[in-house]
């Protein structure tokens, strides 16, 4: 559809959910710089590895009266049309290193398997098929039919459960633990906190090559990031402030009303889960867990929390296919215009902008998560009428 209504950013007029926080800074370096360096030369190393393009949005920064916004496009990760391709793919091949030799214990011998509400899942079971070991992966009743194939596709097998997310990932690990296979899990509990960080590490790659691109420019001075369990949102948050320390942009968290566990635990002033009762449409964001590493880190770098209703998600994917003019059209999923919705909201409630120092001089950094990681999902949210 097109967007040449008197007003295309009147749909991010509805009501949305912001809680203030005051970042520490102190944190301890939960993912260090060499994790980081480490994930960045394996995937540097791997076939048709390329920079995602980060793109200007001239129209948009005027037309919400600040300085610049920057979008960086995922779609294009290793054919994937997904950041995690990044992530998951590259705690595959590290654990697979780790058993190089052992005979009882190489890749031929190694069954790995994760829940996913679809990217992830197509990301292990990818790194699998590359670097050779096997792979079963547990998906939710609510995780569509298009995603479960294209997890296939990499020859993965995939076994659908009851219930929502954090049903799946209880699943994963019972089978984990009864058949001797290896959890790589994009989320981090007790006990289980190695592999997370590697998949964090690698999503590191996303920011390297942001600040190789800005080089010598002023650095962001906001970023709106996906939510989820935090993982994608963690390791942006460590390694821009890594890089540019106290330079670095405020990181505004933003995830659905439905599945808001980052939200609810700033409100609680500590990791809290919440029950997911009903799915959101940003399938990939639909969690009600926490993600332990993650939370340690956005505790300490997060510079504020905000939820957008369900209503902003057609709007905001319909902005990028068909974006305003001069801005160049991009294919954002479902899950990947969060951080936008949050954006455009937020500029047009003036508490937000004042409580976020948001203004005509404010460099907004943005990513796009995924493109239409599901095509069929992708036209259909595209063609509703906002």
């Amino acid at each position: 559809m097109s967007l040449a209504a008197d007003d295309p950013l009147a749909p991010f007029e509805a009501a949305v959910n912001y809680h203030d926080w005051t970042p520490s800074n102190d944190g301890a370096q939960v993912i260090s710089a060499d994790m980081f360096a480490a994930a960045r030369t394996s995937i540097a190393d791997w076939p048709n590895y390329a920079p995602t393009p980060l793109y200007q949005l001239p129209a948009l920064a005027r037309r919400t009266g600040i300085a610049e916004v920057m979008f960086k496009d995922e779609g294009p990760r290793f054919g994937l049309k997904s950041f995690k391709a990044l992530g998951g793919a590259y705690a595959v091949q590290a654990l697979l290193a780790e058993h190089r030799g052992e005979a009882e214990t190489g890749a031929e011998n190694i069954t790995v398997t994760c829940a996913t509400d679809g990217n992830h899942g197509r990301s292990v079971a990818w790194g699998a098929q590359t670097f050779g070991c096997a792979c079963v992966i547990f998906i939710h009743a609510e995780v569509s039919e298009g995603r479960a194939r294209a997890i296939e596709a990499y020859g993965a097998r995939v076994v659908r459960v009851d219930g929502n997310y954090d049903d799946s990932v209880h699943a994963a690990a019972s089978a984990a633990e009864e058949n001797g296979w290896y959890v790589i899990s994009d989320t981090s509990y007790e006990g289980y906190m190695e592999v997370p960080k590697r998949v964090m590490a690698g999503y590191g790659v996303i920011a390297a090559e942001i600040i190789a691109e800005i080089g010598d420019a002023p650095p962001p001075t906001h970023t709106f990031l996906q939510g989820g369990v935090g993982g994608f949102a963690g390791a942006m948050a460590e390694a821009f402030h890594q890089h540019w320390g106290d330079g670095a942009p405020r990181m505004i968290m933003v995830e659905p009303e439905l599945a808001a566990c980052l939200y609810r635990s700033a409100e609680a002033g500590r990791m809290t889960e919440i029950p997911v009762d009903e799915e959101t449409l940003m399938a990939g964001l639909s969690c009600g867990v926490p993600s332990v590493v993650a939370w340690d880190i956005l505790a300490a770098r997060a510079g504020g929390f905000m939820t957008i209703p369900e209503s902003m998600v057609a709007p905001a994917m319909q902005l990028m296919a068909n974006p305003l003019d001069g801005d160049p059209s991009i294919e954002a999923g479902e899950s990947a215009i969060a951080g936008l919705a949050g954006f455009v909201a937020g500029t047009r409630k003036t508490e937000i902008k004042q409580a976020i120092d948001l203004g005509a001089e404010s460099r907004v950094l943005l990513i796009g998560t995924e493109g239409a990681t599901d095509p069929d999902v992708y036209a259909a949210l595209l063609a509703q009428s906002g």
